[in-house]
């Protein structure tokens, strides 16, 4: 199985490329538990989807170090001619998950996991989802799996965040995933932004963290999604993105997949802001001094 890995974001917010930043005991990135936690689960390979003038950084620090381990291959988020085209010429960021994940499709055969390279997932995150992938789709290849989390565990008191809100069946099949980009803290739960209006989200929401498992049928479904999106009058062509639980949410809805939603203990964290760093460092700290990593380090 493959694991793709989401790191050309700018991190704008962050202020500097978090993706590198070392968070461990023994200078390990974020990216770095992903993919241990990835090859303790039964993952093989991995691909990195960066800019491609972060290359060389990319490869001198995290790809060599994990090489040994794991198969590496890197996919570079750049825009072809037609869409270029289709966007104002000062576009600035990338185009968002769903163009990422196009990107790398040169790279990817079989079933695969998707996730973001400055979140920290945990380890039964991993199982979950390769469990799943090894079990399903023997038949079809239209049945996809999520990772979800209960929404006031993936909050920052720093600032804003953007979340996939999402809604599941009794059996646990996603129902809708809607994005919500301005959520922040408001007691017990959170209170999204929409137009000049804060509205209410329980805590117990479920929470999309951008770590799916899908096949290579998702590939037809990500093209027809981008596609609408270059040339949907409505779209913000300037500052907007195409997201990947975007993409699920709409094949959902034209009944072309199901989505199982895969909810684990697992606690999640991430450095959206640097005001985030403190928070991580001592919440991997605490985990390499209750085992659940080495403490000589991951890649010794």
């Amino acid at each position: 199985m493959t694991l793709v890995v989401l790191a050309a974001g700018m991190g704008s917010r962050y202020g500097g490329l978090k993706q590198i930043d070392p968070l461990g005991p023994n200078g390990e990135f974020i990216i770095d538990y992903s993919v241990y936690d990835a090859v303790r689960a039964g993952f093989d390979k991995v691909v990195f989807i960066i800019k491609r003038e972060n290359y060389e950084i990319f490869r001198s620090t995290i790809g060599a170090r994990i090489e040994n381990a794991i198969k590496v291959e890197y996919a570079f988020q750049e825009l072809t001619e037609e869409q270029a085209a289709c966007l104002p010429a000062d576009r600035v960021k990338p185009l968002g998950t769903t163009h990422a994940l196009l990107c790398a499709r040169p790279y990817i055969e079989g079933n695969f996991a998707i996730l973001n390279a400055d979140d920290y997932y945990g380890v039964e995150a991993f199982r979950l989802a390769a469990e799943y992938l090894n079990s399903a789709n023997r038949d079809e290849d239209n049945h996809f799996c999520m990772v979800g989390y209960g929404l006031a565990a993936t909050l920052t008191e720093n600032g804003t965040v953007s979340r996939g809100i999402c809604t599941a069946t009794e059996e646990g099949f996603l129902s809708s995933i809607v994005e919500r980009t301005k959520i922040r803290v408001c007691g017990d739960g959170a209170e999204y932004l929409d137009g000049e209006e804060w509205n209410y989200l329980p805590g117990d929401s479920i929470a999309s963290m951008n770590f799916f498992g899908f096949t290579e049928r998702i590939f037809e479904y990500a093209e027809k999604e981008l596609d609408r999106f270059l040339h949907d009058p409505a779209s913000d062509l300037m500052k907007g993105e195409c997201y990947l639980p975007t993409v699920a949410g709409v094949s959902i809805k034209d009944g072309e997949c199901d989505l199982k939603v895969l909810v684990t203990p697992d606690n999640w964290f991430g450095v959206t802001y640097q005001e985030d760093r403190p928070v991580v460092v001592e919440n991997i700290k605490k985990l390499t001094e209750a085992g659940v990593y080495p403490e000589a380090g991951l890649w010794k």
